[in-house]
């Protein structure tokens, strides 16, 4: 069974490296601090998850459960990127920055779509245990979508529509058709000199 295997994993390894060019080419187009593709491929960690998590997928797929879930926890641990084995990702994936990203194991991404740092993909809830195991818990994510640092998409049943834009910070937990653009309601702020605000918090103690 090992040879077997063996075998189905290496056949796909072309397949793998052309995924890996598309997800390069992603990150070289969308990134205009970068140099070069060969800059993106030594020195983004980004590149280094994302080329782990679609090696551990491929097994994944044959139902080596144990190997897979160490490699990419082995990637999470050197990038602060976690992408589960099981999530399905399409071509030309880039994640700017990265840190914190979490894409969960029944995750289904599309092609051309692009995350910024702390984005996560996640189960509504987990209360249930291992009597959700083998359900579509995490969010399905369409074609040329874009979200931004901090958005946070719940549920198996969500669907963000293709060519969507989800914005920083949003909390989304039902579907979107294409095109949205969906934006968190601005936030009052207050300025104020902080040596006014320190007086008027004293006279207010006395």
């Amino acid at each position: 069974m090992g040879h077997k295997w063996a075998r189905e994993f290496l056949a796909t390894l072309p397949q793998v490296r052309e995924l890996l060019q598309t997800d390069a080419e992603a990150a070289f187009n969308g990134d205009p601090a970068a140099l070069s593709k060969e800059e993106i491929i030594v020195a983004y960690p980004f590149i280094e998850a994302i080329a782990v998590q679609r090696l551990a997928h491929q097994l994944y797929l044959n139902e080596v459960l144990l190997i897979p879930r160490i490699m990419t926890e082995w990637a999470h641990a050197r990038t602060g990127i976690d992408l589960h084995p099981g999530a399905s990702i399409g071509s030309h994936f880039f994640i700017d920055h990265g840190t914190g990203t979490v894409v969960g194991e029944t995750a289904q991404i599309g092609h051309h779509v692009k995350m910024y740092q702390g984005v996560g993909l996640v189960a509504r809830s987990l209360a249930g245990g291992q009597q959700l195991r083998g359900q579509k818990r995490h969010p399905t994510i369409e074609d040329h979508v874009t979200l931004y640092a901090g958005a946070t998409v719940v549920g198996g049943e969500t669907v963000i529509g293709a060519r969507s834009t989800i914005g920083a910070n949003v909390f989304l937990m039902h579907s979107v058709p294409a095109h949205s653009l969906v934006v968190q309601e601005e936030v009052k702020m207050k300025v104020v000199n902080k040596g006014e605000r320190q007086k008027s918090s004293f006279e207010f103690q006395i």
